[in-house]
C-alpha cells in the first residue's frame, strides 16, 4: 500500500460494510465518498463529516463532490472510490463509471485496485440483515498513469481509464 502522497483506493462495492473494512486495511487516514442522503440520517449526519466523508449526490454527475475529491488528492491524501458508483444488487461486478477516470486524469494519483469478497452475503443491498460470513479484501499492485496516457482526445477517455482500473479489480482473486 502507498503510505505517502496522493493515492486512490479503487474497490468494488458490495455492501455498507465496504468503506469501514477498506479503511482498516490502511495505515493512514482515508477520505470516502458517501451517498448524500446518508448525511440526513440523524446520527450519521453528525458522524460522517468527522470520518472524512465527502457527500455525493448520486443523481447525475456531482461536480462539487468530484472537485472536492480532486482537491483532497492534490493535497496528498488517500481516498476510497468505488468505480461502479453504487452497491451491487446481485453481488456481481458491474461496469465502471467515468467519474474515476476524470479524477485520475486531473490528479495523476496512483490507483491501488482492491476487491472485496463476501460482503454482499454478509449485508446484501435491499435488506436481509447481517449474516456472519467470511469477508476478504485482496489488494493489488498500484497502477501508475502517465500524462502521455491521459493526453488522448478519445471520446470516452474517462470511461476507458475507469474501465482499466475495473479490469484490474476483476483480475484480483482469492488465493
Amino acid at each position: 500500500m502507498i503510505q505517502t502522497g496522493p493515492v486512490i483506493l479503487a474497490m468494488n462495492h458490495q455492501s455498507y460494510l465496504d468503506p469501514p473494512l477498506a479503511g482498516i486495511t490502511c495505515d493512514r487516514a482515508i477520505y470516502f465518498l458517501a451517498r448524500r442522503t446518508l448525511t440526513e440520517v440523524p446520527l450519521l449526519g453528525w458522524l460522517l463529516p468527522k470520518l472524512n466523508v465527502i457527500p455525493v449526490n448520486q443523481e447525475g454527475i456531482d461536480r462539487s463532490a468530484l472537485k472536492t475529491l480532486i482537491r483532497v488528492l492534490k493535497s496528498g491524501n488517500a481516498a476510497l472510490v468505488f468505480p461502479e458508483g453504487s452497491r451491487t444488487l446481485d453481488g456481481n461486478l458491474q461496469a465502471a463509471q467515468p467519474g474515476l477516470g476524470l479524477v485520475i486524469a486531473k490528479t495523476l494519483a496512483p490507483v491501488v485496485p482492491m476487491r472485496i469478497f463476501g460482503a454482499h452475503k454478509a449485508l446484501p443491498r435491499g435488506g436481509g440483515g447481517l449474516h456472519f460470513v467470511p469477508i476478504t479484501i485482496v489488494v493489488g499492485e498500484p497502477i501508475f498513469f502517465t500524462p502521455v496516457e491521459l493526453e488522448s482526445h478519445a471520446k470516452n477517455l474517462y470511461g476507458q481509464i475507469s474501465q482499466r482500473v475495473m479490469d484490474a479489480i476483476v483480475a484480483l482473486r482469492l488465493e
